[in-house]
């Protein structure tokens, strides 16, 4: 009786309890409302039902960390806007998270309504008496909705408006969903908000593979990111971590020998090193960008009517690709690709070692002379590689030449706007033409004349002769079309003459685009837009893009294997002699421009199309650039490197 009696004494004084808080609750609100503040509060009520009403999961998810992925797997990248976070269900998130928490943070957090009202009296008293919101009292509910709806201002209005959209999110949601809201959005200092970017942040792994000692050192740190910042502060961080552990012991959560082994364990921080991958990543993110743009409905194009079209069209893009650059920050995507870092390596290496003897930098410490080269998968259309300018050391990101910069293409261009074409009409590799003086036209790069020729040789050698008639006979028109059917993005209007043949362009053309055009003619004529992209999933796993690889017909399949066999003449008997790979069948093209500006060497085997451009970013004359010298020692320094382990394939024949 003694017993029943104690327990009836202690419920009703735990009744006069509350009853007391209740008062002091109501009599703070009171002093505001009669201060003239009623119509302010139910305004603010009023917003906060709005706020959880048009609440929904992806509101607790508005700015998730994306990751890159390599052609391995390998997470080589990671993209965060102002925030670095990542999402974890509650079901993958360990017990010992969440007991931590709320050991910590909030007792009671299964049994209220979102609110502590003893916490609250506390506050409210400190409020009436300092005129100013001094303490907390914020249970985990108060917590998210201050992170995800309101700012960290300590006013009566703030803490109120917290209480009403606590009190609302109670109602929407269930405990265990508000805990996972809580522990996504939570902020863990240096960046890092939510449970599982605070794990790789910290100990660069998932959090389901952290130590329970791990896991309270994290849970330390939201109560006060600034002291108990694990970087700069990890004595106070250890302290408050044993201050957890021992709380989750007092309440069962863990056992006394756990708490001591925890306690006993030696943190130490295993924070990422940044990799940094310059040109694989600017190239990356302008795919993964385009890709969301065309999510988004966005229709690309290459041609237009009038320069008016043309203004429209550039003002859209720009709006929408920087709309969708700031949606890949902050989407928590996944993105797929198909870099394969070792491939960028040689790449880098052929280029920085075949210009090494050219130290002359600008007045940033830039080297002057630039070379950039573009590497294409033949089996699928994919980039491997992608490198554009030489390697250095940087704060941030560089201009990407293979993508950036427009250059032009001399006599590269040949095979893509003039010879294809022309053995789609009827010529083929022993047609007979003419190489001589043209009035008013184009002399070949020797100074001198060869006479009746076959087209064959015509190329070998590069005559400017033969390629000005042929491309005269096409016109222009015809010949710059296949250019824009393979998506060459800056033809001018001013283009459609003859010395275009030659390569004379007014804004010129970027390695990716000859590499894809040239790994189009590998292909049997069907062009693939030059990407990296293999896939983008969300955070949950659900697949947005997957690169197909389809393609389309540009030039005829008869006539593309003409001009490859027409291409391996070039390397075997011809300007790129020097190129031969030693028993590997490979055709290509050598570029070079006037004054020697330009230097390009465009080529594939079976497996791979390699495209490489070497020159100033401000055109200026290089003795001794042509595309058979340094774009060409680039490219079969690398192409040697990336075939040499592989199957030797010869070209597939043509039709007489």
């Amino acid at each position: 009786m003694a017993k029943k009696s104690k327990k009836r004494r202690k419920k009703h004084i735990g009744l006069k309890i509350q009853i007391v808080i209740i008062c002091i609750v109501l009599a703070g609100l009171a002093y505001y409302y009669l201060g003239g503040y009623g119509k302010q509060v139910a305004s603010m009520h009023q917003e906060a039902v709005e706020f959880v009403k048009n609440s929904n999961e992806d509101t607790f998810k508005s700015s998730l960390t994306s990751e890159v992925y390599d052609d391995n797997g390998n997470c080589i990248a990671r993209l965060s806007g102002e925030k670095n976070s990542y999402y974890v269900k509650i079901e993958d998130i360990p017990i010992e998270v969440k007991s931590a928490m709320i050991s910590t943070e909030d007792k009671k957090f299964y049994s209220h309504g979102g609110i502590d009202y003893k916490a609250i009296a506390r506050a409210v008293i400190a409020m009436i008496k300092n005129g100013e919101v001094t303490q907390g009292g914020s249970t985990i509910t108060q917590q998210l909705a201050r992170n995800v709806f309101l700012d960290n201002s300590k006013t009566w209005q703030r803490k109120l408006e917290e209480i009403f959209i606590a009190k609302e999110l109670e109602k929407k949601y269930s405990k265990d969903e508000i805990l996972e809201f809580y522990l996504n959005n939570i902020y863990f200092a240096n960046g890092y908000y939510g449970i599982e970017a605070a794990s790789l942040g910290y100990f660069s792994k998932d959090v389901e593979y952290l130590t329970l000692s791990e896991i309270a050192y994290l849970c330390a740190i939201p109560n006060n990111p600034t002291t108990y910042d694990p970087v700069t502060n990890p004595k106070n961080t250890e302290r408050r971590r044993n201050l957890i552990l021992e709380n989750m012991a007092n309440d069962n959560w863990i056992t006394h020998a756990e708490m001591i082994a925890a306690k006993e364990e030696e943190i130490e921080l295993k924070r990422p090193k940044k990799k940094f991958n310059n040109y694989a990543e600017t190239f990356i993110y302008y795919c993964a960008t385009r890709r969301l743009m065309e999510l988004d409905g966005f229709v690309f194009k290459y041609s237009f009517e009038n320069d008016e079209e043309k203004e429209e069209y550039d003002n859209e893009y720009s709006e929408k690709y920087s709309e969708m650059s700031k949606r890949l920050y902050t989407g928590g995507y996944r993105i797929y690709t198909s870099i394969d870092l070792s491939m960028q390596k040689d790449l880098q290496n052929s280029i920085d070692d075949s210009l090494d003897s050219f130290t002359e930098k600008n007045d940033e410490g830039v080297y002057e002379l630039q070379g950039a080269g573009v590497c294409i998968d033949n089996s699928n259309g994919m980039v491997r590689a992608i490198v554009g300018g030489r390697k250095q050391e940087y704060e941030g990101y560089t201009l990407n030449r293979a993508f950036q910069s427009f250059r032009q293409p001399g006599s590269s261009i040949k095979p893509l706007i003039v010879y294809t074409p022309s053995l789609e009409r009827g010529y083929t590799p022993d047609t007979i033409v003419h190489d001589g003086y043209i009035e008013d036209g184009p002399e070949n790069s020797n100074g001198t004349y060869s006479g009746d020729i076959t087209l064959r040789t015509a190329l070998m050698w590069s005559k400017n002769t033969i390629a000005w008639q042929l491309f005269d006979e096409l016109t222009p028109e015809v010949g710059l079309n296949y250019l824009l059917n393979m998506e060459f993005s800056k033809i001018d209007k001013e283009d459609y003459r003859l010395p275009a043949a030659l390569g004379g362009f007014t804004n010129g053309v970027s390695p990716l685009e000859m590499t894809s055009a040239y790994a189009a003619i590998e292909n049997d004529g069907i062009f693939r837009e030059p990407d990296c992209i293999r896939r983008i999933e969300t955070s949950d796993g659900e697949e947005l893009f997957s690169y197909d690889g389809s393609g389309k017909e540009v030039y005829k399949k008869n006539a593309s294997r003409m001009m490859t066999s027409m291409l391996e003449s070039v390397i075997l008997d011809g300007t790129g002699q020097d190129m031969e790979l030693y028993g590997i069948p490979a055709a290509g093209k050598t570029g070079t421009t006037n004054d020697n500006k330009d230097g390009w060497f465009v080529g594939f085997t079976r497996h791979y199309t390699t495209g490489v451009w070497v020159g100033y970013d401000m055109p200026r004359e290089l003795p001794g650039l042509q595309g058979s010298t340094y774009p060409g020692s680039i490219w079969k320094d690398f192409m040697l490197k990336e075939n040499k382990d592989l199957k030797v394939v010869d070209f597939l024949d043509y039709s007489e």
